[in-house]
């Protein structure tokens, strides 16, 4: 009887905190009006002095607590379709914008913006992030994992438009509630808005206005309040795609084209669920991989792009800590042989479904695709996946996932797991805290193996102290079907410890003493490789630049000869060797940024030197060069090598809605040069045109000649009811 009064008591007293909390939450009240606002970025209409305004942010970077030296005012409009976000960001006296990009989703953290989240489920594990910079470019992410990730690769249907004033900026944002999941019959969502000053390098902040709290972590957000019912109409979206293509795949081939059609069709299942449909999907708008140079046995983690996988993928989040050592669920194994951008093949994805959303505090994603055969490469199969994961306390959860079905179309496939995390942004008071556990198992016919995975995870991500630690165990069987697992068979321990101090001294913003190990063992303990990163320099300056200098002492167990390049074979046995590393980065707030690296040491038996260079040169807004660039030379008794890799991308920013990318890389392994030049105007929020055009050139006894081209156009359109 006392363990249950006990119990009832604890019940009571997080109900009490937690409302305690709401409580205390800034709230801005909406107002109306938002259908008659002209999208132009001037907010010159009469309901936009009518709107109550929050003009209460507090200064985050660089000191904690402060006024902030620039004044921001927000107001948010309603009406039954979606809303309207207005901001005036003014500069103090002599304080210049910086801001240079007009792409969609470019990486807008080194300029001046305003960045908006919203929680609309108001439950602390996931959102939508918007953000906008004085040239009007736009970019959206979907938060995950608690606020500490952003998804960048969806796009949702939305606008804005700016004004530069003769004291700073203005912005008028238009989210249609149609792009938008939320709690049915709720008035209130929780909200926060950040601003960024790059040339003082100031942040600004409305709710939880701490350097241990992101922005994303909407447990500490503000609220809007008085919110209507909204009008999802029939909730159906359906967008039919046209197109066409042509090009020569091989230099003997004939002109080959095709003309060809695709469907994708949503549906709001209420308001917290969606179900998405698509029929013959292509992907032709997808920008390609970046080519990297890889001198290790295993192989390399690219990110998924695709549009269709990108829509709820946050839903689809399994465990804490797990990195890219293991992936469970991994789409890129859908409608692609390998995930390495350098052999994958496209396999024809017929059809797909899926549903995305929450049911009360539980949230649910679940997908089914069904890929067609493709020659002796792939044969027509089925695959799906489930996620569930329940909301428990606060900000944790536990939740398990579920895969069937195999790419490759062996029979008897499926993956099966759980996890448990525990997190806490009020550990000790006001720090972060996340534990988390977590097992997988897996089957398939003519599997062998221990085919099981489990591991644990600590971390205490914070601003003077980030620490973490982490044990995983992978089994020598567990290679799931639709999972990413580079390395079975062992079990790996990491332990991480960064001490980050601001001292305010000789330009220095914050430093960065960094101490990480790993370990990784086979399953009976016997070492397979280690490495320890030690950092005693990184600072960070208030003019934006940085400079690194790293010592890493690190080993390798060959058990197999490993060819690290052709001609080039490194013989089993141990390796011990040290690697240093001398970095420095030029702020990107200017015209012309980049950072320049230099690996030396060690490797294995020999010795290997990386340069790395990477460059920007953005002379307005409107056109950019963007330069990478990567030269490795290693000395070894088995025989010296050498490895080159340079990208170029050339943007032009016609405006936010219309931007042509070219993108050129040239691999001295593989002898290719390969150009993808991307054209992208959006027509309408529910209209866009893509022509992609790629051209590879191949080199043959020291001379370029044709390898392969292809001209892609499409043009996709939503009506939405």
């Amino acid at each position: 009887m006392r363990s249950l009064t006990a119990t009832i008591a604890g019940v009571l007293a997080l109900t009490a905190g937690a409302a305690a909390q709401d409580a205390a939450r800034p709230t801005l009240r909406v107002g109306r009006g938002a259908e008659a606002v002209h999208l132009d970025g001037r907010l010159d209409e009469p309901m936009w002095l009518e709107a109550d305004s929050l003009v209460g942010l507090t200064e985050t970077e660089p000191a904690q607590g402060a006024v902030p030296k620039g004044r921001t005012v927000v107001r948010v409009l309603v009406d039954a379709r979606g809303l309207v976000i207005g901001i005036r960001c003014e500069n103090p006296p002599g304080v210049p914008i910086v801001s240079f990009s007009k792409a969609r989703d470019a990486d807008l953290q080194r300029e001046d913006h305003v960045r908006l989240v919203f929680d609309t489920f108001r439950d602390g594990r996931t959102g939508y992030v918007f953000a906008v910079n004085p040239a009007g470019s736009r970019y959206d992410a979907l938060l995950s994992r608690q606020g500490e990730d952003e998804q960048s690769d969806w796009d949702g249907i939305w606008e804005a438009a700016t004004s530069v004033t003769p004291t700073g900026w203005t912005v008028e944002i238009r989210i249609p509630i149609k792009t938008l999941s939320f709690r049915a019959g709720s008035t209130r969502w929780r909200f926060n808005i950040q601003r960024r000053t790059q040339a003082n390098q100031e942040t600004d902040r409305w709710a939880g206005p701490r350097r241990d709290w992101r922005i994303g972590q909407t447990d500490h957000a503000g609220e809007l309040l008085g919110l209507p019912v909204f009008d999802l109409g029939r909730g159906v979206s359906i967008r039919p795609s046209l197109r066409t293509s042509a090009g020569l795949p091989s230099p003997q081939a004939d002109l080959e084209g095709k003309i060809d059609g695709s469907v994708d069709v949503t549906k709001r299942i209420g308001s917290d669920l969606l179900g998405a449909a698509t029929v013959n999907t292509d992907f032709a708008e997808t920008e390609v991989d970046a080519r990297r140079i890889n001198l290790t046995r295993f192989p390399l983690f690219f990110p998924e792009k695709r549009t269709f996988f990108l829509e709820g993928a946050d839903l689809f989040d399994f465990g804490a800590g797990l990195s890219n050592d293991l992936i469970p669920f991994f789409t890129r194994r859908i409608g692609l042989l390998g995930v390495d951008p350098d052999n994958a093949v496209a396999v024809p994805l017929r059809f797909g479904a899926k549903v995305t959303g929450r049911v009360g505090g539980t949230r649910v994603g679940a997908l089914m695709t069904h890929m067609g055969a493709l020659g002796d490469s792939a044969v027509s199969t089925t695959v799906a996946a489930i996620r569930l994961s329940q909301n428990l306390l606060r900000e944790s959860s536990v939740g398990v996932i579920a895969t069937v079905g195999d790419p490759q179309g062996r029979s008897g496939s499926y993956t099966v797991g759980a996890d448990a995390i525990y997190r806490t942004s009020r550990f000790r008071g006001d720090k972060n805290l996340v534990l988390a556990a977590w097992g997988l198992g897996m089957d398939r016919s003519a599997a062998r193996g221990d085919q099981t995975a489990v591991g644990v995870f600590l971390d205490y991500p914070n601003d003077l102290v980030d620490a973490n630690a982490s044990w995983k165990r992978l089994g020598d069987g567990f290679d799931p079907s639709l999972g990413f697992v580079p390395r079975p068979g062992v079990q790996i321990y990491t332990l991480g410890v960064a001490i980050q101090p601001r001292p305010r001294h000789f330009g220095i913003r914050q430093m960065f003493i960094e101490n990480y190990l790993s370990l990784t063992t086979d399953l009976t303990g016997q070492w397979q490789s280690y490495q320890y990163f030690f950092a005693p320099v990184n600072w960070r300056f208030e003019s934006g630049d940085r400079f690194e200098a790293n010592y890493i002492p690190q080993g390798e167990r060959l058990l197999v000869p490993f060819e690290i390049t052709p001609g080039v074979t490194i013989p089993a046995g141990a390796y011990h060797f040290t690697r240093y590393r001398l970095e420095a980065e030029f702020a990107n707030r200017r015209r012309l940024s980049g950072q320049l690296t230099w690996r030396t040491g060690g490797f294995y038996d020999g010795k290997l030197d990386q340069f790395q260079v990477l460059g920007a040169w953005r002379p307005s807004a409107t056109f950019a060069i963007e330069l990478n660039g990567e030269r490795d030379i290693g000395r070894m008794p088995e025989g010296n090598f050498t490895a080159t890799l340079i990208g170029t991308r050339f943007r032009i920013n016609v405006s936010p809605a219309f931007q042509v990318n070219s993108f050129i890389q040239w691999d001295s392994d593989a002898h290719v040069v390969g150009s993808n030049t991307r054209l992208r105007w959006t027509i309408l929020p529910v209209a866009e045109l893509f022509i992609v055009y790629n051209h590879n050139v191949r080199e043959v006894t020291n001379r370029l000649s044709f390898d392969s081209n292809q001209l892609v156009a499409k043009f996709q359109y939503a009506f939405q009811f």
